[in-house]
């Protein structure tokens, strides 16, 4: 209940006209993370379902356009997550969850973009619930895992608790910066 009220208005709200300025504040911020963390190799997402798309937001920055890019690729059976390097162009392929990725060869980014569906102060995340990203970031512990939502996604403690299985970001970032 929780996940489709979030993604409902994740929809709504790429509609609203506030999104054009939230997403510009987002991009910012965005940028001056990943300058921070200076990647030796980024791993992206391909934007779907009304998902904050930082592949475009990221397009033309000099330091990320030298930085060695990936896209996930998602198995169903069994279920598992591994990047693959990606060109920046636009993918063609497309992975067993229907999700556009690259046919690069397989690499372990140092920093990773994960969509929130929705998050915490404390680093949780809300995703689709297949827990591809959880199982990816348990077994690559040393990966700097950072969240993009948007701020109104923000949940409490008692609306997201952590489950085993839950591997926290180690931030968000938002339109109002980092958590």
């Amino acid at each position: 209940m929780l996940r489709a009220r979030l993604l409902a208005e994740r929809v709504r709200f790429a509609t609203d006209p506030a999104i054009e300025a939230a997403g510009a504040a987002l991009a910012k911020h965005l940028r001056a993370i990943l300058a921070d963390l200076e990647p030796q190799c980024l791993g992206l997402y391909w934007p779907h379902r009304a998902e904050f798309n930082a592949t475009a937001a990221l397009a033309g920055t000099d330091e990320i356009a030298r930085t060695p890019r990936a896209l996930p690729f998602a198995k169903r059976e069994p279920p598992e997550l591994h990047y693959r390097l990606w060109d920046g162009l636009p993918p063609t392929l497309v992975d067993e969850c229907g999700i556009p990725t690259s046919a690069g060869a397989p690499v372990v980014p140092d920093v990773v973009l994960v969509p929130c569906v929705g998050y915490t102060e404390a680093g949780l995340r809300l995703g689709y619930g297949g827990g591809y990203f959880d199982r990816w970031l348990a077994a690559h512990a040393h990966v700097c895992a950072v969240g993009v939502a948007w701020a109104w996604s923000r949940l409490d403690d008692a609306e997201l608790v952590a489950e085993p299985h839950d591997v926290r970001l180690a931030l968000v970032v938002t339109e109002e910066g980092p958590v």
